[in-house]
């Protein structure tokens, strides 16, 4: 199994792939893992598809998910399976505001509600923002992309996934 998930902050992504990795036992990598250093600043491009490059010849089955159209784009072609999570904004604003406490991201639950009015805001974009973080992007990768792929358009169909195969 090799799945790629992509969509917006709060599409449920994170929460599909430990569903996913949960019936089927398998290394797992978040792209905010790759795509960041010293805090907010972001890595150079190529650093970041080095990374998901050693990460996919390190292992035989993989789930990698997030909203980095520039880190995927490079390094689809490995995968079997795409899967594209599309709720709506309204949605993924929702599950920002239910999020649990991240602490690989955040050092306390206070740290994390700091930044929650700018995820929010940036959320809110997803559907005019031209950046590798939008929809247009998103869009375009999924639909050029030619092997298996799925859209969610509702976050009640991921639970209906039970494998990929």
């Amino acid at each position: 199994m090799k799945v790629t998930l992509l969509g917006n902050a709060g599409a449920g992504k994170s929460s599909f792939a430990r569903l996913l990795s949960n019936r089927n036992p398998v290394a797992y990598l978040s792209l905010d893992e790759v795509a960041f250093c010293n805090g907010a600043q972001r890595r150079e491009l190529q650093e970041s598809v080095a990374d998901v490059e050693a990460f996919i010849a390190q292992h035989d089955s993989w789930i990698i998910e997030g909203c980095y159209a520039d880190i995927l784009e490079p390094v689809l072609t490995h995968c079997d399976m795409l899967f594209f999570l599309n709720p709506g904004v309204e949605v993924c604003i929702a599950h920002c505001l239910e999020r649990p406490w991240e602490p690989e991201k955040f050092a306390s639950k206070a740290e994390q509600d700091q930044h929650l009015e700018s995820l929010i805001a940036w959320v809110r974009d997803y559907e005019t923002r031209t950046d590798e973080y939008g929809l247009q992007r998103h869009r375009a990768l999924f639909d050029g992309f030619s092997g298996n792929k799925r859209e969610f358009t509702h976050s009640s169909e991921y639970s209906s996934v039970s494998t990929v195969r």
